[in-house]
């Protein structure tokens, strides 16, 4: 599955709102903090695959 590719858009408490950039979407999703990497930021680049969010 994947891999797929996000840019954290913001920080909202417990949550981070990512937005897809392998594609043309604008479209904000919802992710609970504990599912990502510990040093994500503002800006940070993820990419999803088999289900398992990584640092690229």
């Amino acid at each position: 599955m994947g891999p797929y590719y996000y840019r954290v858009n913001r920080i909202d408490g417990d949550y981070a709102y990512l937005v897809r950039t392998d594609i043309d979407d604008e479209d904000e999703m919802i992710v609970a903090m504990a599912l990502l990497p510990q040093d994500i930021d503002l800006g940070t680049n993820l990419k999803w695959e088999n289900l398992v969010y990584t640092i690229c």
